[in-house]
């Protein structure tokens, strides 16, 4: 599913305009992403599932063509943990 149909099935459901699912979607995505910037960033939907910022450890990889050893420097990722209903739905 694209952005524009998620934003066209959540006009349809909450029986408002594309205009205003779409603002209500880059709400949710702005503040989910304001949220994980903090630094115990973490996002919980009871149901749905949770997000959670992460930090990666800095670690040694294989360059696939050549095999050589590369650094791989550490980061912060975003895992998501699905929720009991999501989980049950799927």
């Amino acid at each position: 599913m694209t952005k524009a149909e998620l934003i066209e099935t959540m006009a349809k459901d909450a029986k408002i305009s594309k205009a205003a699912a779409g603002a209500a979607l880059n709400s949710f995505v702005t503040n989910v992403t304001k949220a994980l910037k903090k630094k115990d960033g973490k996002v919980t939907l009871v149901g749905f599932g949770t997000f959670a910022k992460v930090r990666r450890k800095a670690r040694k990889g294989r360059n696939p063509q050549t095999g050589a050893v590369i650094k791989i420097k550490a980061k912060n990722a975003v895992k998501f943990k699905a929720g009991k209903k999501l989980k049950d739905a799927v």
